[in-house]
């Protein structure tokens, strides 16, 4: 890999990197490569059962919630709940992860995921019926989450050679992104035939899949050694390393500017009540919310076309203003179908973003960081859409929902254009 920050030259591939070209359709489809290995395929089969799992769990909690009080406050509230223990853990959690054998660690957190999700079908099943406990519990989740997605990230550069991790990270990501469209549907479709305490049971049995999946897996200890404490001063140095290393800090302020200037979610329902009413209010919501998933399940399985690419920097910048252009032309859409071909198209920027920012995330950085970069990176990811939420509500009280979305979109292409001119170091990273 190529971690100086002003050079240019192409690195020599080495030996085993170098294969002859894919022909035929297999030049676009999935790049599966990472699956020949078997640790990297155990990991990645038990994603396929928990990515859906997980959202059981992510519909069941807002509507037994909202089933309880009647208040769509209290499930944002439940929300914020979540996230405050979610952004602390995750830093800990990338400190733990370059302290000790991150499959004990992943050992650990999906066994305690899988418990928290036996006791919300436990509290489910008995009527409990408290919003308290129902809070508390998804706050155990989320530390638990947190602690756990940094270990799980980091761990794929150890299991797959370094010119597969595009590949890696489009697989993983393109399960994840069908989880999502899957997992509420399946959701929807299940509650009112087995009820709601039923989908927590399926989320801790499908998590179940993944702690023998991660048992499974080799060892994964420092490769320095034993390792500094996971205290506050890890997660310092861990921060300091990204402000020396600037192709690190451009890749995650290239998320941030996408998702806070260019994630209009908060505006659907505005939008499907009063620009797209015509075509039904109902249809057009769940076609806003399903539109982006759904490109990027698209993106992932046609990543042989881009998870080959060498120039991880361009490709991320790349993305991030194709994701701004389609954003853009989704806020000036006064058409429903074009207005979602445009979310669709911003899916597919999103998922080449997410795997080449992930890339870079695992390449550039050393094994003792990775971990905490990790950490910082599900920070971002987590708290990016949040701030949109209250960026683009506001915009779109002020100047009005279509509006505050193409200028969302117009501000993504011309921030991330002007940081990548600024800071050469994001256009010459590549392996």
């Amino acid at each position: 890999m190529d971690t100086s920050e002003s050079s240019t030259e192409p690195r020599t591939p080495d030996p085993v990197e170098v294969e002859a070209p894919r022909r035929g359709w297999r030049r676009w489809a999935m790049d599966t490569r990472p699956l020949s290995i078997p640790a990297y395929r155990r990991l990645w089969s038990s994603t396929i059962v928990t990515a859906v799992g997980s959202q059981l769990t992510a519909v069941a909690v807002p509507k037994q919630i909202y089933d309880i009080t009647g208040s769509s406050a209290w499930v944002g509230a439940a929300s914020l709940a979540g996230l405050v223990p979610l952004i602390v853990f995750a830093l800990w959690g990338g400190a733990i992860a370059d302290s000790m054998d991150r499959r004990k660690l992943l050992l650990i957190t999906n066994t305690g995921i899988a418990l928290t999700s036996l006791l919300f079908w436990l509290q489910a099943f008995t009527g409990l019926e408290s919003v308290a406990a129902l809070m508390l519990l998804l706050a155990m989740q989320q530390a638990f989450w947190g602690l756990n997605a940094p270990a799980r990230t980091a761990s794929i550069a150890r299991l797959v050679p370094e010119a597969q991790l595009p590949a890696a990270n489009a697989l993983g990501s393109t399960v994840m992104q069908t989880g999502q469209v899957v997992g509420p549907l399946l959701a929807g479709v299940l509650i009112p035939v087995i009820g709601l305490p039923e989908l927590y049971l399926i989320d801790a049995l499908a998590l179940c899949v993944t702690v023998w999946a991660v048992y499974k897996l080799p060892a994964l200890p420092p490769l320095a050694g034993t390792a500094a404490r996971a205290g506050v001063r890890a997660i310092v140095e861990g921060f300091r390393y990204i402000s020396m290393h600037k192709v690190l800090l451009l890749s995650f302020l290239a998320d941030i500017v996408a998702m806070v200037f260019g994630m209009p979610r908060a505006l659907f329902p505005q939008l499907a009540s009063e620009t797209y009413r015509p075509w039904g209010e109902g249809l057009a919501l769940g076609l806003l919310f399903a539109a982006i998933p759904i490109g990027a399940v698209l993106g992932g399985l046609f990543s042989g076309t881009f998870s080959r690419a060498r120039r991880h920097g361009w490709m991320v910048i790349g993305a991030v203003v194709a994701w701004g252009v389609a954003i853009t032309g989704f806020g000036l859409s006064g058409n429903l179908w074009i207005a979602t071909a445009f979310l669709a198209l911003a899916g597919v920027a999103d998922m080449v973003s997410m795997v080449f920012r992930g890339a870079i995330l695992l390449s550039a950085a050393t094994d003792e960081m990775r971990g905490r970069m990790q950490g910082v990176f599900t920070v971002v990811v987590a708290g990016g859409p949040r701030l949109a939420d209250v960026l683009h509500g506001t915009a779109g009280s002020v100047f009005g929902p279509r509006t505050a979305v193409a200028g969302g979109g117009v501000l993504v292409v011309v921030v991330m254009l002007a940081l990548a001119a600024a800071v050469p170091a994001l256009r010459r990273y590549r392996i």
